[in-house]
């Protein structure tokens, strides 16, 4: 029996020296490793850095309950989750008290049953209830996420390099690992 290991990963954790791409041989990146452990089907835990695990399921068959959010609704509510908290964080900043916030997202994807479907388009909406907020606030906290702090955001229009490895490893008959 053999066993397949997959971690998706920057690389080692912790500061290295960039040797390409737009930040130049100087800067220091640090790294950061997610990895995801196959539990039953199609279910995978994933092990983060901040140690809040989760689970990633299939979409739930007639009757069934999922385990989890898909990957692709994780990779979707996680950019809409990355824009938000930047907006909060300068919402805060500028004394304005939000009582009610969400953000939708929606995006455009190939039709189905053709491989792989990435977003051609995404529209974050961002909606806010308070008392008093400013407009031209709500409208800098907005923008400063999508240009400046996003994360998430920053990465889909950086389109980095993905590189994928594999090990194989062995199962012992006699010691079952």
């Amino acid at each position: 029996m053999k066993a397949l290991i997959l971690s998706l990963r920057g690389g080692a954790k912790g500061p290295t020296m960039a040797s390409a791409g737009s930040l130049g041989p100087s800067m220091i990146v640090e790294e950061e490793m997610v990895t995801v452990h196959w539990k039953e089907g199609l279910a995978f835990a994933a092990d983060v850095p901040s140690g809040a695990p989760f689970v990633m399921d299939q979409y739930p068959e007639e009757g069934e309950v999922g385990l989890g959010p898909t990957p692709f609704e994780a990779f979707t509510a996680s950019i809409a989750a990355c824009s938000a908290y930047d907006v909060m964080v300068v919402m805060a900043k500028k004394r304005q008290k939000v009582t009610s916030y969400r953000v939708e997202i929606e995006g455009d994807r190939g039709p189905a049953g053709v491989y792989p479907r990435p977003y051609t388009n995404l529209r974050l909406r961002h909606i806010l209830v308070g008392e008093g907020l400013d407009e031209a606030a709500v409208a800098q906290a907005v923008r400063l996420s999508d240009e400046k702090y996003c994360s998430c955001i920053a990465t889909l229009r950086e389109s980095p390099a993905v590189a994928s490895v594999y090990e194989v490893h062995e199962v012992s008959a006699a010691t079952g690992s």
